[in-house]
């Protein structure tokens, strides 16, 4: 199945919650989610549909997940089994490799509007890791990694104006970014705590684990 290419906040709606899938428009009154005509699951009869049984919301749970972070049926199953075989919390293991995957430290650096926008300008080499190409937004960082802007006037000039839109980013414990080098770093793995989605990790193992 290919990648979904509707309407984002399609989306947003049916998880019920800011998926931040659209940039800066999402903290803005045109996100759907701060409307109140438009806050409610997509459908023609949305407004009949109930709690719904164990199994919707845990695939729900799931669901929401892959959406924010932008990742396939495949990819997803495959996180999900490496978190399994490791020692610990399979839940908080899964959610912490996923936010250790190149698209979102990016975002999260504020270099990309989007996760969806940090995939686009990763494939496009407008990125390196440790001073090397790096056009997999799936890469895993590790600590000690650091993440600049490929050494060209439109590369820098594209990060430059996410900056200016967006403005200085709320960086987290685990990492840091020097604004005049355009140079970020992993100076820490990222924990539970450091993930801003609402989600219940249990429920997406509970799921996985059938």
């Amino acid at each position: 199945m290919g990648r979904y290419v509707g309407p984002k906040c399609r989306q947003c709606r049916r998880e019920g919650l800011k998926l931040m899938l659209k940039g800066a428009r999402c903290e803005t009154a045109k996100c759907p989610i701060e409307r109140q005509w438009r806050n409610f699951p997509p459908g023609q009869h949305s407004w009949r549909r109930s709690r719904g049984s164990e199994y919707s919301l845990r695939l729900r749970e799931k669901q929401k997940v892959k959406r924010y972070y932008g990742v396939f049926e495949g990819q997803f199953m495959k996180y999900f089994s490496a978190a399994q075989k490791a020692s610990g919390n399979t839940g908080a293991i899964l959610l912490g490799t996923l936010e250790r995957r190149f698209d979102n430290v990016v975002y999260k650096l504020g270099l990309a509007p989007s996760r969806a926008g940090a995939r686009v300008a990763i494939a496009h080499g407008h990125f390196r890791v440790n001073g090397r190409r790096c056009n997999i937004p799936g890469y895993l960082v590790r600590v000690g990694d650091k993440i600049t802007v490929k050494d060209s006037d439109k590369s820098r000039k594209l990060v430059r104006g996410h900056l200016e839109e967006l403005g200085e980013p709320q960086l987290q414990n685990w990492m840091k970014l020097d604004m005049v080098k355009l140079e970020g770093e992993v100076i820490a793995l990222p924990t539970r705590e450091d993930v801003m989605i609402p989600v219940e990790e249990n429920r997406i193992v509970e799921l996985c684990s059938r």
